[in-house]
């Protein structure tokens, strides 16, 4: 094909990369036009990439990793996606038909919500536009959600004031998603005004359950919204630190390690 280059597959994905690195986003279409490949093929370059922590898939496109704020869900739900899908079907697991529960704007939050669709006369109340969105199909499931300011990288409403709204709600369980466990740190975030919005929530959940993989033991964000000994349980991947998990043991705490 006349204008376009010919490359072997690892050539052409390292030139993708530069691209991406070097103008800050690509087009799917753009990258078939100039490497004179199909969009499938496109498409599985990106996803390699993706699976190689290099970039970040965009609807049509990727950008950099490294453009993309901590804080961002576009970006964190390609981290861990294996580990978050286990822990999401587990946390799933315990649901009752009939509970209310709580879901946080976690990534591993987003991976538990989709195990919950087929659930019936189910109440989730989320701050997360992500979780709601994901949840317009499941018919037995309502969904509440508090007011606040729209926070774009989080895909989120942020603030305290709406909560007020929940106070006549008996929410069963929490599930709550982390930066990282620490203590006496406990669970924290690198967002201030999530944490705020989590350190309420946590008061008015009977069960607080932590959903964490591994890579978040040990860590500590700006700001702490839940004690140690606010936890109930802890749902985790095999990879947890074991000194850490003893230590939660001492706590009380549930550990489930999936």
């Amino acid at each position: 094909m006349e204008g376009t280059r010919i490359l072997f597959p690892e050539e052409r994905r390292l030139a993708i990369l530069e691209r991406v690195n070097h103008d800050g986003r690509a087009a799917v279409a753009e990258l078939s036009k100039e490497f004179g490949v199909s969009e499938v093929t496109i498409r599985a370059d990106l996803q390699l990439l993706t699976d190689h922590m290099l970039i970040v898939r965009t609807h049509g496109g990727a950008v950099p990793i490294n453009r993309i704020p901590e804080t961002s869900l576009t970006l964190r739900r390609h981290l861990q996606v294996s580990e978050k899908e286990r822990i999401g079907q587990t946390g799933a697991a315990m649901v009752a038909n009939g509970e209310a529960i709580f879901l946080d704007t976690s990534s591993t939050a987003l991976a538990l919500a989709n195990h919950l669709k087929q659930h019936r006369d189910l109440t989730i109340i989320t701050n997360s536009l992500a979780v709601a969105q994901t949840m317009l199909d499941a018919m037995g499931v309502t969904v509440v959600m508090p007011g606040g300011t729209l926070q774009r990288d989080t895909i989120s409403l942020i603030g305290t004031d709406g909560l007020n709204l929940l106070q006549n709600f008996n929410i069963q369980k929490g599930f709550f998603g982390a930066h990282g466990l620490c203590y006496p740190e406990g669970l924290t975030d690198v967002s201030k005004t999530e944490a705020e919005v989590k350190q309420h929530m946590i008061k008015m959940c009977r069960e607080v359950i932590a959903i964490l993989d591994a890579t978040k033991w040990g860590r500590v964000g700006l700001a702490s919204f839940a004690r140690m000994e606010d936890l109930n349980c802890i749902i985790t991947d095999n990879k947890a630190p074991g000194d850490m998990v003893k230590q939660a043991y001492q706590f009380g705490i549930k550990v489930i390690k999936v």
